[in-house]
């Protein structure tokens, strides 16, 4: 942590993030390694996704997301929880104190049969962005359809 100390603003969360994403990527190469996992051929492009997502709602780069963190996640995807339903939601998907969940955690829930609350939401989110792109070239208006 010393030589964070030492770097100032940007610099520092520019070294932060690269910390994160490199322990991030070795969780990533255990889950490739995992021969649970083996049968899924689409993994690394999951993992990468998932890393993504993580990476963005990770604030505090502890590893962790906690309660704020989470609150933000959802209130960014417009589904606002309130505290109660944030603490069992970090409950159902955490290893560890139930404080935060971790990185493995989140893959864990992302990857696993169970059907997390937070996953569903997730997963939600995701096939409402791809619905949401337009495809092609706009309709032809008449005249008469324009504002």
């Amino acid at each position: 942590m010393s030589q964070t100390r030492d770097l100032q603003g940007g610099k520092a969360f520019g070294l932060l993030k690269a910390q994160q994403e490199e322990r991030i990527n070795e969780i990533n190469q255990q889950f490739l390694d995992d021969p649970k996992y083996s049968s899924d051929e689409d993994l690394p492009s999951k993992l990468e996704a998932f890393k993504k997502k993580y990476m963005e709602f990770d604030l505090n780069e502890d590893g962790g997301i906690d309660i704020m963190s989470l609150k933000r996640m959802m209130e960014k995807l417009g589904v606002p929880k309130t505290h109660l339903e944030l603490k069992k939601l970090i409950m159902e998907v955490s290893s560890g104190s139930g404080e935060t969940f971790s990185y493995s955690d989140f893959l864990k829930m992302m990857l696993g049969k169970r059907s997390a609350i937070l996953k569903m939401i997730l997963m939600y989110e995701e096939k409402a962005r791809e619905q949401d792109k337009p495809t092609g070239l706009p309709a032809k208006k008449a005249i008469s359809e324009l504002p």
